[in-house]
């Protein structure tokens, strides 16, 4: 199969009504803060038997079509040695990897950032190719104030971004570009609005500058939403302002749009992209790609107990079937109090 078609058909198994994508790909510092919060010490025998009870719960692969991995995961083996990655690809679920290397102080913009990780990339994708990852994610995050992000943080990230994704499909790999928007501060609902065009214009001219193929990618993005200072939004306004952002700036060609949840409740996520799914056709898929907000209901359930496992599987798989109707539009938040 040649590099094209078989972009196509990774593409193809991601992109798929009624399903998302789980985020599994927490950094050290943030997964031991998860633990921390249930009480579990983070070492690599608590992380690998979290993820594998991830994997292996039952019938997963009816609402999830990928899942992000820590490279660390890709290493590891079910307690029957099955290596993670086969795990979820035995489920239907196709494996991927973050290949960042984490944000850092964007030299001359004070208070913005910058995401490393571009060296090495291609050798790097070609030993995660091996171990069983057919697409990656790279993540952009863009402060919010009423005066940042500044031009040379739109840029920067933008052509870090293209540069990944172009890096990608040379390696056979289907790129997710990840632009976040952070929701912390307290700015508008219309800043943020302004903030999204704003990054998106500059990701989308990036892209085209490296000759990325749009319908071989995926995008990642945040919701428009107001700060977390700010309050909340109802989800109808939530839906409006950002497809409207979306419209303004996404190409028809790119396949599937994979929202993040950025600090939204598992609620809040699901509620906020069934509304946008009830808006009509639009010329894209719009899905998820949640990590705390599909994680939260089965960690506090799991608490690292091997006697748990059944009862954070269920939980997990209730949460994905509720995101997978958000998809279609047919979500009902009666539903949340629904047993497995």
């Amino acid at each position: 199969m040649d590099t094209a078609s078989e972009l196509q058909a990774t593409v193809e198994a991601l992109v798929q009504a009624g399903k998302g994508l789980l985020a599994a790909d927490e950094s050290g510092p943030t997964i031991a803060k998860r633990f921390q919060r249930i009480g579990v010490e983070s070492n690599e025998e608590s992380r690998r038997a979290w993820r594998s009870l991830l994997l292996s719960t039952p019938g997963l692969g009816e609402f999830i079509s990928g899942v992000i991995l820590y490279d660390e995961t890709l290493g590891q083996h079910a307690d029957d040695g099955t290596p993670l990655p086969a795990l979820a690809a035995r489920q239907g679920i196709v494996p991927g990897i973050k290949v960042d290397k984490g944000k850092l102080a964007l030299a001359g913009a004070p208070g913005e950032e910058i995401t490393e990780g571009l060296d090495g990339l291609g050798k790097r994708l070609a030993g995660y190719r091996q171990q069983g990852a057919r697409f990656a994610k790279w993540r952009a995050v863009f402060n919010v104030s009423d005066k940042l992000p500044g031009r040379l943080a739109l840029e920067a990230n933008a052509q870090t971004l293209a540069s990944y994704a172009a890096i990608c499909q040379e390696a056979g790999v289907v790129p997710i570009v990840e632009p976040e928007v952070l929701m912390d501060g307290a700015h508008s609902m219309e800043r943020c609005a302004e903030v999204t065009e704003a990054v998106l214009h500059e990701v989308f001219h990036a892209l085209h500058r490296h000759a990325v193929v749009l319908e071989h990618m995926l995008l990642k993005p945040s919701m428009v939403m107001p700060g977390k200072e700010a309050g909340t939004a109802a989800p109808a306004d939530v839906a409006a302002q950002t497809v409207r952002a979306l419209k303004r700036t996404v190409p028809a060609a790119v396949p599937g749009i994979f929202f993040l949840s950025g600090g939204q409740t598992p609620t809040e996520a699901t509620a906020n992209l069934d509304a946008m799914n009830r808006l009509g056709v639009l010329p894209w898929q719009l899905s998820f790609s949640y990590g705390r907000a599909l994680q939260e209901s089965p960690l506090q359930a799991w608490k690292g107990e091997a006697a748990n496992v059944v009862r954070a599987q269920q939980a997990l798989a209730h949460r994905s079937r509720l995101n997978g109707l958000a998809c279609l539009g047919h979500y009902e938040a009666g539903s949340e109090t629904t047993a497995v």
